[in-house]
């Protein structure tokens, strides 16, 4: 990421911010989650900053598993129990259409701003591939014959709603740094 923004910006990781706890993300919009964790991110260190959250939704089965993506099985399931659900879920229903989300929060000067990364595609009857994380063995993007989980990360990047997120992100960033530039506060 900080490639992707330049030396305008300097970013802290949460180890490097000393904070080691997990987050909550109670909510049932991945937009109130992602809001959820820059606020408490931000509480914790008074400095601007920004977190994400990420679900797949799947048409058929009304967004699920959406918000509750990490842990659509049980409370603290593993994706292979994950992606089990999810297909059996998907047996009897012909419509595989899904996206993978991502909105990332931003708090900068006291403001909350959000970017969103949307992937469209759809889900396969069975997993292959070895790569990825997640749902990517079952996940293929429009337009693409492999799955997330056959691609290589260069390929995956292509499609990746998480690039597309950050991209809005880095372009707002840059242009919030131009702007500082030219009228300084």
């Amino acid at each position: 990421m900080q490639i992707a923004i330049g030396d305008a910006f300097q970013l802290v990781s949460l180890k490097d911010a000393g904070i080691d706890i997990d987050i909550p993300e109670p909510h049932d919009t991945l937009e109130e989650n992602a809001k959820e964790k820059s606020t408490v991110i931000h509480r914790l260190t008074g400095l601007d900053c920004f977190s994400e959250d990420t679900g797949l939704e799947v048409d058929a089965l009304g967004g699920e598993p959406g918000v509750k993506s990490a842990r659509y099985a049980h409370g603290d399931s593993a994706f292979p129990d994950n992606i089990s659900k999810l297909l059996h879920r998907l047996q009897e229903k012909p419509d595989r259409k899904a996206r993978f989300r991502t909105v990332i929060s931003l708090i900068l000067e006291g403001e909350e701003r959000q970017f969103e990364g949307i992937c469209e595609g759809r889900i396969h009857n069975e997993p292959s591939g070895s790569g990825g994380f997640g749902y990517d063995p079952v996940f293929s993007p429009e337009n693409a014959t492999k799955t997330f989980a056959e691609m290589d990360p260069q390929e995956k990047n292509l499609y990746s709603h998480r690039r597309k997120a950050a991209d809005s992100l880095v372009s707002f960033l840059r242009q919030y740094a131009v702007n500082i530039r030219k009228f300084p506060k």
